[in-house]
């Protein structure tokens, strides 16, 4: 495996793995749920949550620099190969439904320049049309990905250069528009939108979904020039993030009240740049929205590459998609990435299915490796501090990583995470497939695992087709 990503490719691949569309649609959508003092409230809490998250992959990269992949080998490490395969298959699971999520909304960003009333070329990014188009994308994507991954990575910090004009003038004409009688209107909006801890709690799944992607250097940690980048990388992206999306949601409502913005059609930024500055501003916002998803699409390609390869590595996958090809690309892996997500392509158009519903199963099934691989770091912490290699920062660092993780989990509701188990089963059949070229054989408390997660499909399947779920 070539290590040619230097520590501008790799914080490119974290922020654009993380700034894809989902910053477009911010305002709308935290407006829709919380009034601007639980959404700063919801921001505080992620924020010290996820710089917890980042610190403790940026010390595990460094202190077991032989655990290549991250967060599921992170998993595994902490809890054995049962709870390391469900982490890596709900954590490729999640790459493939983001992917499909941004074909998604890309071709309804398209539709601001080509659907006029009456005439519906590209709706919401689900007609034939745009599945069509969205299928062409994915595999130019493919073959970009399998000429190598430092020009796929090369063409992706060309274009998170660019996605940050659009985001720039934003700012600046929030900060100029801003009106601070307008910002203090109902605070806490509690009659309207119900209790506080009822509003920070709706946030967290819309705060989770655009932060997804905050592990991406940890994932291709095995092609960085040098692993310390790795660390810096992370933390580099995530800061910049949460300074955009925080000024983006809550300055949104000094220059507008929360109904006006929460009544908006997304990407919701374009509606506030062009009240701002006339026309032009929601025309710069959709071509800024439609760089920066095709960025994060080609990074989260590459990443969901990269998942099957070095899981076939460390035996948790089958070894067919171990293989590399004369670029150094995992190319099994690519191969079954795409094929996966035109798969969902073309569910999609037969169920019509919107941006927001795989937002909400995409945060949920990846709930899974962000939880154990941050409890992987509390578990180390603990260890080291017992043979006093490790200090009181590290244990605490674990513990808020692992308390947030626990904290995501209850705030996405039982609904979406009964629907994730659906997409979990079918990874057992992989599982089996790679245990047995191994010859190794199910453990008991593996087994019950497994049929604990049958049965909850199970339930959910009926669920779903009584109409309760979904």
């Amino acid at each position: 495996m070539r290590q040619d990503l230097g520590l501008g490719a790799l914080i490119a691949l974290v922020f654009s793995s993380m700034v894809g569309a989902g910053i477009f649609s911010l305002p709308q959508n935290m407006a829709q749920q919380a009034q601007v003092g639980a959404i700063a409230l919801g921001w505080l809490i992620t924020g010290v949550g996820m710089l917890a998250l980042a610190c403790v992959y940026q010390r595990l990269a460094l202190r077991r620099p032989d655990l290549d992949g991250g967060i599921f080998t992170y998993a595994r490490a902490g809890f054995g190969d049962f709870i390391g395969f469900n982490a890596a298959w709900g954590y490729w699971v999640c790459q493939l439904l983001a992917n499909v999520s941004y074909v998604v909304v890309l071709f309804s960003a398209l539709s601001y320049f080509t659907d006029r009333p009456g005439h519906t070329l590209l709706g919401e990014g689900n007609t034939p049309l745009a599945i069509g188009l969205g299928s062409v994308l994915v595999w130019g994507v493919h073959l970009l990905i399998l000429k190598g991954v430092r020009r796929a990575a090369l063409v992706n910090l060309v274009a998170t250069l660019a996605k940050l004009i659009p985001l720039l003038v934003l700012c600046v004409a929030l900060l100029l528009a801003f009106h601070l009688e307008t910002f203090r209107l109902d605070v806490w909006g509690e009659q309207a939108l119900g209790g506080v801890l009822e509003q920070v709690t709706s946030t967290m799944k819309v705060t989770l979904w655009v932060f997804i992607g905050i592990e991406g250097a940890v994932v291709v940690s095995a092609r960085a020039r040098r692993r310390q980048d790795v660390g810096r990388a992370t933390l580099i992206a995530l800061l910049g993030a949460l300074a955009l999306y925080v000024m983006v949601s809550l300055f949104a409502l000094g220059v507008m009240s929360q109904p006006e913005v929460a009544a908006l059609k997304n990407p919701s930024t374009a509606a506030i740049l062009a009240q701002i500055v006339g026309p032009w501003g929601a025309w710069l916002i959709n071509i800024g929205m439609v760089i920066s998803v095709l960025g994060a699409f080609l990074s989260w390609t590459l990443l969901a590459s990269e998942v099957p390869f070095i899981a076939a590595q460390s035996g948790l996958f089958p070894r067919w998609f171990s293989r590399l090809n004369q670029h150094g690309t995992p190319k099994h892996g690519l191969w079954a990435t795409t094929l996966l997500v035109q798969l969902f392509l073309l569910v999609i158009l037969l169920q019509e299915s919107t941006y927001l519903a795989l937002v909400n199963i995409t945060t949920s099934a990846a709930l899974v490796p962000y939880f154990f691989s941050a409890a992987y770091g509390l578990k180390l912490a603990w260890q080291d501090r017992a043979r006093a290699q490790a200090s009181a920062q590290d244990l605490l660092l674990g513990a808020l990583a692992s308390g947030y993780g626990l904290w995501l989990v209850y705030a996405a509701g039982v609904e979406y995470l009964l629907l994730a188990t659906l997409l979990y089963v079918p990874g057992l059949l992989i599982l089996h497939l790679a245990r047995r070229q191994r010859g190794q054989t199910w453990g008991r408390a593996e087994a019950l695992g497994g049929l604990i997660l049958v049965c909850l499909a199970a339930w959910s399947a009926w669920r779903w087709a009584q109409g309760l779920l979904g």
